[in-house]
């Protein structure tokens, strides 16, 4: 099996990836390559991002690597939180981030969101990318215990749950993450 590594320590996303890449690669994380660096994330988008962070582990281990970069973009605050969604609050604490959204969500009528990754590949020395968007409403409340981040203030268009309230398997149908490495996915299989 070819091995691949996702430039993440991301236990969650990790673990959503190797249930979409079963049997197809061995996905590494940065743990698995000894890389304990935060690499960083000073793009001015998701694409940019992404493709620092592959880019990092080819230069510095020499691996074939996919990176994502994905956030909650809400219509009524101008795409906030954006790039910024994993450290909105000023820190990496999701309790924080979704309070802190909540807060600024008080008041406005219009919910409307979106979830957005974009996956940068690099292999062989070529850089692809691709992209997953969901569109979705922002609740009022936050519902269901599973997931991570703004998963349970988040209602994907079409549902009457939160991404919180949907098993692992439900959420990787339709997320934004699983739409781009479904491209990601189909990529490969057409290269190899």
């Amino acid at each position: 099996m070819r091995e691949l590594v996702f430039a993440t320590n991301n236990k969650h996303k990790t673990e959503e990836v190797e249930k979409l890449l079963s049997g197809k690669y061995k996905v590494l994380s940065l743990t698995d390559i000894g890389c304990d660096v935060d690499i960083p994330e000073t793009g001015n988008s998701f694409a940019e991002n992404a493709l620092l962070k592959s880019s990092y582990v080819v230069a510095h281990y020499g691996m074939d690597c996919f990176a994502d970069d994905s956030g909650l973009e809400i219509e009524a605050l101008n795409n906030e939180p954006g790039i910024f969604s994993a450290r909105y609050s000023g820190n990496r604490d999701d309790a924080e981030n979704l309070r802190l959204v909540l807060k600024k969500m008080e008041g406005i009528s219009n919910r409307r969101a979106n979830f957005k990754t974009v996956i940068a590949l690099i292999k062989e020395g070529q850089e692809h990318l691709f992209e997953g968007v969901i569109y979705g409403n922002i609740r009022l409340a936050p519902a269901g215990e599973k997931g991570f981040g703004y998963d349970p203030i988040f209602e994907p268009e079409g549902y009457e749950v939160t991404f919180a309230e949907m098993s692992m398997a439900q959420k990787n149908l339709i997320s934004h993450r699983a739409l781009a490495m479904n491209k990601l996915m189909a990529f490969l299989k057409e290269k190899d």
